[in-house]
C-alpha cells in the first residue's frame, strides 16, 4: 500500500531507521540544538508509522469481518463493523490533514492576540480568545509558554503572545490567522445591550535559527528597539528593571514585544525570532499570492467587514467561519477550545483550491 507522502509506509520506516542510525553516531549530542531537532523528527516519523499501521490493521480486520458476515449472512456482525467506521474515518482524516502539511509547517508557532474595535469588550474578547487557544493546545497535548501579556486598562488584555510547542503547531494554527468578531450582551453595559467586539489573531512559525538566517534578513537600520519595565505579575526584578523589549520593523510597521524573561538580552532574542516569523509568514503569503494585511502584521483595520470568523452569543448561538462557511451552534464548546472542525475545514478547502489551481496550470501547459 503506497499512497505517496505521509501514506508511504515503507519510506516512513526507512526514515525512522535513518534517523535512528544518525542518533547513534559518536558525538551526536555535541550539538544539542541539532540533536534535539533530529530526535523530534524521529519521534514524529515514528508517530506517523504507528498511526498508519493501526489504521491499516483496522481496515484489514474490518474487511475480514465483512467477508465473514457476508458468508454467514450475519446482519448483527455487519452492524458491529459499521459502528467502527466513524473512528476509522477520524483516523484517516487526521492522516489526510498531515499529508497536506509540508515539512515547513512542522514547527512550533507563535500566536498573538490583540483587541480591535469595541472598547473594553474588545479587550475582554481578546482575553477570551487567548483562553480558547490555550484550551485547544492543552487538548492537543501542546506545550505553551507566555511570551508577552499586557493587561487592559479595565478588563481583558491589550496584547498577548503565546509560544505553542508541538508537532505541526504552526501548520494547524495558521488556519486561525485573521480578525475574529464577537456578538453578545456586554457584561460591561449596565443597560445590557448587545455589543460587537473585534480582535486580531496572528500566527507565525517559530523558526529555527538556521532557517531564519538563510531566508530572512533583518538589517540593524531597519529596526527600532525600545526597552521598558515589564507589566503584570513576575516579581520585583521583572517590574523594577527595563527587561521588556519591543521591536518595530520600520519597512513593514510590524511591532513585536517580549517580556517573559528576566534578561533583556533573552527578551530581545525572542522578540527578534518573533519578528523573523512575521516576515517569513508575509513572504510565504506573497509567494502564494494570497497575502492580506488583515491576516498578519499591523492589522490596523480590526473592525467590520474584515472578520475571518464570527462568534454570535445573542440573540442565538452560532460560530461561523466567513472564509469556509463552516458553522456550528455549539458556541460555548468552541470557546472552550473545540476548534478542530474549523481548522480541518479551512486546511482541506485550501488544499482543494491549490489542487484546482495546479490542475488548471497543467491544462494550460
Amino acid at each position: 500500500m503506497r499512497w505517496g507522502g505521509i501514506f508511504d509506509l515503507d519510506d516512513l520506516r526507512h526514515e525512522v531507521d535513518r534517523l535512528t542510525n544518525l542518533s547513534s553516531e559518536p558525538g551526536f549530542w555535541d550539538d544539542q540544538q541539532a540533536a534535539q531537532k533530529l530526535m523530534r523528527e524521529r519521534a514524529n516519523a515514528e508517530a506517523k508509522v504507528r498511526v498508519f499501521e493501526k489504521i491499516k490493521g483496522d481496515i484489514e480486520a474490518l474487511g475480514e469481518l465483512l467477508e465473514l458476515a457476508a458468508e454467514d449472512d450475519d446482519e448483527s456482525m455487519v452492524a458491529d463493523v459499521a459502528a467502527q467506521f466513524p473512528e476509522l474515518e477520524e483516523g484517516i482524516r487526521e492522516l489526510e490533514l498531515k499529508r497536506m502539511l509540508s515539512d515547513k509547517d512542522d514547527t512550533d508557532a507563535i500566536l498573538s492576540v490583540k483587541p480591535g474595535a469595541g472598547g473594553v469588550d474588545a479587550h475582554d474578547w481578546a482575553d477570551m480568545l487567548l483562553r480558547m487557544y490555550s484550551r485547544w493546545c492543552q487538548a492537543k497535548g501542546y506545550q505553551t509558554e507566555m511570551l508577552s501579556r499586557q493587561a487592559g486598562d479595565e478588563a481583558g488584555i491589550s496584547h498577548a503572545s503565546l509560544l505553542v510547542k508541538g508537532p505541526y503547531a504552526y501548520g494547524y494554527l495558521r488556519a486561525e490567522n485573521g480578525v475574529h468578531r464577537l456578538i453578545r450582551i456586554s457584561p460591561f453595559d449596565a443597560n445590557k445591550r448587545r455589543h460587537t467586539a473585534f480582535a486580531a489573531v496572528s500566527v507565525v512559525p517559530n523558526l529555527d535559527d538556521d532557517i531564519a538566517a538563510d531566508d530572512i534578513k533583518i538589517r540593524d537600520e531597519d529596526i527600532e528597539v525600545t526597552t521598558m519595565r515589564s507589566g503584570g505579575a513576575g516579581g520585583q526584578h521583572v517590574n523594577r528593571t527595563e527587561s521588556a523589549v519591543r521591536i518595530r520593523h520600520l519597512p513593514t510597521g510590524y511591532v513585536v514585544r517580549c517580556d517573559a524573561e528576566r534578561s533583556q538580552h533573552q527578551n530581545r532574542d525572542t522578540a527578534m525570532k518573533m519578528l523573523r516569523g512575521f516576515l517569513y509568514e508575509k513572504a510565504r503569503r506573497e509567494q502564494e499570492q494570497a497575502f492580506e494585511e488583515a491576516f498578519v502584521g499591523d492589522q490596523s483595520e480590526i473592525a467590520f467587514g474584515s472578520q475571518a470568523r464570527t462568534y454570535t452569543l445573542h440573540p442565538y448561538t452560532m460560530v461561523k467561519d466567513e472564509r469556509t462557511d463552516h458553522k456550528t451552534g455549539s458556541a460555548q464548546a468552541v470557546l472552550d477550545g473545540d476548534l478542530d472542525t474549523f481548522i480541518e475545514t479551512y486546511l482541506l478547502q485550501n488544499a482543494d483550491r491549490r489542487n484546482e489551481k495546479s490542475s488548471d496550470e497543467d491544462e494550460e501547459l
